[in-house]
């Protein structure tokens, strides 16, 4: 039991998954599942009585039980003591005071990591206002490597996601030739196929692979299917970079996306075995987002963003390149306006990076949701201060695939000039190469005759 008074009146949470969910910010999913708080005073009471809790704790009172989730186990089996050790005597509000000071630098965030478990983290995140989050998240260095460096200080890179809705060949290589021309594609080029079908997706393997070997482009090629077809993929002798699967904060929720940790140990040891790294073997790429869990009744009481903070220790287990949170894909139901979607966007970085992940957001919403592009400036503008390790470039910000909004390559051209931020280095120095952008990174006029717009053409360079 625990309990806080607020105004004279005594409020009462019954564990410590209550008192997480009632302490946590209002958004439609946490109502949606009957576990927000019933009002403002009840939600800050919840955050008085957090503040007080030992983050030993959170080893101790588990919030989905361990004999029935296997991510969980994965939490508790994988847990770090001696990392956890600069920060075991803290509570959660300490925690909070620790890392907004000098102390918690880079190298000490770095060094606890593997020690912070995500209900820690999810916890502390509770009691921060934005510009804490942004602060704590800008001062995490993660840095992942397959064919270029990403993550490094002053950086950032962008998934150029070239989506058809029919999966044409020559609409994607359009809509990645238009990518490359804005400088995007550092990151990863990814496409979310329309298709299962196994010889359309090694037909859209063989295609980026063609690309990025016939112009030497130090990047690295996804196709978002399920990774067993990515496995039946390799076996079939696709040229598969990445292993692409969306992931969820319970082994039920997971279940729901017919995967878990067995197969996706399976299929990492299958993309390494390919050795298609040049610079590192980092070769997994997750998706999350809040309200995977509720929407597939799988969350077993926990509110929302503790669900989506325990989808990142699923992530850490793979030592990922990239992960993602669809920030305001999943809908109006969990994130109802631009407000929720904001808050939640920088929750999920803050808590990516906490926990050691080299988080990106697809800054993003559907049109149903009371939200629209400025919203996605702002959270974009405000990821990006907090040192955002990627971000989606989608032709017109429009993906006319998903049907959704997202941001676009002139988004990232905003962002790069209004911070100062680079592309991967191996990545400029191709860009310089290729006559993109000029020797401070500036894009230059394309002629008609650039070998990218030739190749298109279906001319020789």
């Amino acid at each position: 039991m625990y309990q806080a008074t607020l105004s004279r009146r005594s409020y009462r949470f019954s564990d410590l998954r209550q008192l997480m969910a009632k302490a946590s910010p209002a958004r439609s999913g946490d109502y949606l599942a009957e576990v927000a708080a019933d009002s403002a005073e009840e939600r800050m009471a919840a955050r008085i009585a957090l503040a007080e809790v030992p983050l030993k704790t959170f080893l101790q009172q588990l919030l989905v039980p361990y004999e029935q989730d296997e991510v969980t186990r994965l939490i508790i089996d994988s847990h770090d003591a001696l990392a956890f050790a600069p920060i075991s005597h803290l509570t959660v509000g300490d925690f909070r005071d620790w890392l907004l000071s000098e102390q918690a630098d880079s190298a000490m965030l770095a060094q606890v990591a593997a020690g912070i478990t995500p209900e820690m983290a999810a916890a502390v995140s509770k009691l921060m206002r934005n510009q804490d989050l942004i602060l704590v998240a800008k001062k995490c260095r993660v840095i992942t490597r397959f064919r270029n460096t990403i993550g490094l200080p002053g950086h950032l890179s962008v998934r150029l996601q070239p989506n058809h809705p029919t999966d044409s060949l020559q609409g994607i290589a359009a809509s990645m030739l238009d990518g490359l021309l804005y400088g995007s594609g550092d990151a990863v080029v990814g496409i979310n196929p329309a298709s299962d079908s196994l010889p359309l997706l090694e037909k859209l393997n063989d295609m980026l692979d063609d690309v990025i070997q016939r112009f030497a482009i130090p990047t690295q090629s996804c196709v978002l299917t399920h990774v067993t077809n990515t496995l039946r993929l390799i076996e079939r002798g696709a040229p598969v970079d990445l292993v692409f699967q969306s992931i969820a904060g319970t082994e039920s929720a997971n279940a729901g996306f017919g995967i878990n940790l067995a197969l996706l140990a399976e299929a990492q040891q299958a993309a390494l075995s390919l050795n298609r790294g040049t610079l590192g073997n980092n070769v997994m790429y997750f998706e999350t987002g809040q309200g995977s869990c509720l929407s597939s009744n799988a969350h077993h009481g926990v509110d929302q963003q503790t669900c989506e903070a325990r989808a990142y220790a699923v992530a850490r287990h793979f030592s990922p390149l990239l992960v993602n949170t669809v920030v305001g894909f999943i809908g109006p139901e969990y994130l109802y306006d631009g407000k929720q979607i904001i808050r939640a966007g920088l929750e999920d970085h803050f808590c990516g990076k906490l926990l050691g992940l080299p988080l990106g957001c697809d800054v993003c919403y559907t049109n149903h949701a009371e939200a629209d592009q400025d919203d996605m400036d702002t959270l974009l503008t405000l990821l990006a201060t907090a040192g955002l390790t990627f971000l989606i470039g989608v032709p017109g910000a429009d993906d006319i695939m998903l049907n959704y909004q997202s941001t676009s390559f002139h988004d990232a051209l905003y962002i790069r000039e209004l911070l100062g931020l680079k592309h991967a280095p191996e990545f400029a120095d191709w860009l310089t190469k290729m006559h993109i952008t000029d020797d401070l990174g500036r894009l230059r006029d394309t002629a008609a005759n650039h070998p990218l717009l030739l190749a298109l053409q279906g001319e020789q360079p």
